[in-house]
């Protein structure tokens, strides 16, 4: 620490900063930006749009005293009610032996198995991966929780925290696994979903303090932040040119697309776009330690998202950081916006030319994205109302009853987030799904106002910046293909309402 202090550096650049922030306070441009900050938020606040967006919904509001809501909860808690009950008539017996105090610790701990399970789930190799290590892993967490449950009062699996969308989102998955084309198909897909919504469950419930939050997320960063490294050493020696995950005449000199450990270059930069954006509330959050080793890894991590060459991946993160600093401090957004403008010409040139088939529709890739919405089409006007089932074991199937691509082939997924979910849930599914959505992002900005801790604030800044990213990706991709994705998807998710959590109870302590 005394060598920061001492830092000759460090000082000209704090006191650089501290100048231009004055600078800029008292600045003609600055006092601009004032007054227009505060002519919008009172436009803003007496608009009819704001009080209905920001009011309380009356389901949500009547949610955690329905009977609905105590009645999922009580069935999901029956485990830990049990526990409690045995620990209860064990007591002496408990408290005496050191294996069940050891076990009762380690269930206490929820949170930071879950960290470490991200860990492990983000650097496996590819070919060691196998999706239901997924599943047990979830269950295993929870099945330490819920024994972790067992000496402590308070500790619930809390369903009712989540909202009422949470619910009905997984009732209809019920319903789409139910009314599945093929429930033999569907079953694998509906333990995906499980796994997920384990993992939602686990991340609010193990939660109680920002201390244990920012250690979960430490350890999934830590798991991407190795991934990372790992391709860019990729990009150093070099990876196959794949030609169907490239147009080889738009993109032209290219070099092969890393990939790490995630078996697809797509696969992996949307991993980035989640994970990378917790690495900016860290670096926040930190000491100068901390700060050192999340900047590297931060670094690291932006050099390896280059590498991979996912456009709608670039488009994702870079919308992340925007919405990320809109929510800390908006004048900061057009800095970032010219920044961004500005070192566009400095990229290398691969990085440069591929930016600039953005809008190119010549690119094979574009087209063949627009050939599968044709096809999709056809698809949805004989099943929008009720969905084929869960999974693309399932559509592929259906698809094949259908006229191919223009190339012949059949599609094997939407490429797109809310049309796979609309296909295969149907139409309430996917309202469902976007009510779900919508809500946490709104409790999350809800939370965000009236947060007191800034590490919690900025914690969940970064969070809904980097889902705000993904969601925008999900536009142009099926993240949720390569289930480690979808993995991490909810899992992001779950930091989401974890914050919204500790920003409550810091409300009613106040």
């Amino acid at each position: 620490m005394s060598i920061a202090k001492n830092s000759l550096f460090l000082h000209f650049f704090l006191a650089f900063w501290l100048g231009l922030r004055q600078a800029w306070a008292g600045s003609l441009p600055g006092r601009a930006c004032a007054g227009l900050e505060r002519w919008f938020t009172r436009q803003l606040r007496g608009s009819i749009l704001f009080r209905f967006v920001w009011r309380e919904g009356v389901i949500p509001k009547a949610w955690p005293d329905s009977l609905i809501c105590r009645l999922l909860t009580a069935i999901i808690n029956i485990p830990c009610a049990i526990c409690k009950w045995l620990y209860k008539i064990g007591r002496p017996v408990w408290d005496g032996s050191l294996f069940c105090r050891f076990l009762g610790a380690v269930g206490g701990a929820g949170f930071f198995f879950l960290g470490l399970f991200m860990l492990v789930m983000l650097v496996a190799p590819h070919e060691m991966w196998n999706n239901t290590y997924g599943l047990l892993g979830a269950v295993a967490v929870t099945g330490l929780f819920v024994i972790g449950s067992a000496s402590r009062a308070k500790d619930r699996l809390e369903l009712d925290t989540l909202g009422p969308y949470m619910s009905l989102y997984m009732a209809f998955i019920c319903i789409a696994l139910a009314g599945s084309i093929s429930t033999r198909l569907s079953m694998r897909f509906f333990a995906f979903h499980i796994t997920a919504f384990l993992l939602v469950l686990l991340v609010v419930s193990s939660v109680r303090k920002y201390e244990q939050l920012q250690l979960m997320v430490a350890l999934a960063v830590l798991g991407i932040s190795i991934a990372s490294i790992y391709g860019c050493y990729q990009g150093y020696i070099g990876v196959e040119v794949v030609a169907s995950q490239q147009d080889m005449t738009v993109n032209a000199g290219m070099p092969g697309r890393v990939y790490s450990v995630f078996d697809n270059p797509n696969n992996f930069a949307e991993q980035l776009v989640m994970l990378l954006p917790l690495e900016l509330a860290l670096f926040l959050n930190s000491h100068w330690r901390g700060k050192i080793l999340s900047l590297l890894a931060l670094c690291v991590g932006v050099v390896a998202i280059g590498l991979t060459y996912g456009r709608s991946c670039w488009i994702g993160l870079a919308l992340a950081v925007v919405v990320f600093l809109a929510l800390i401090d908006w004048r900061w957004v057009p800095l970032f916006i010219v920044a961004g403008l500005v070192a566009i010409p400095f990229l290398p040139e691969t990085i440069y030319n591929r930016i600039l088939t953005i809008t190119n529709t010549e690119d094979s890739s574009t087209q063949y994205r627009f050939e599968i919405y044709s096809t999709t089409s056809n698809l949805m006007r004989d099943h929008w109302v009720k969905g084929i089932g869960l999974g693309t074991d399932v559509m592929k199937e259906v698809f094949q009853t259908y006229p191919t691509n223009f190339d012949g082939t059949y599609p094997i997924h939407t490429h797109n987030n809310y049309l796979q979910m609309w296909a295969e849930a149907g139409i309430w599914g996917v309202i469902s799904f976007l009510a779900l959505l919508l809500y946490q992002l709104k409790s999350g900005v809800k939370a965000f106002r009236a947060a007191l801790d800034k590490r919690t604030k900025r914690m969940l800044a970064a969070a809904l910046g980097a889902f705000c990213g993904i969601l925008v990706v999900s536009v142009a991709e099926y993240t949720w293909f390569y289930p480690r994705n979808m993995f991490t998807y909810w899992f992001l998710f779950g930091v989401i309402a974890a914050c919204v959590k500790l920003v409550r109870q810091q409300q009613k302590k106040a």
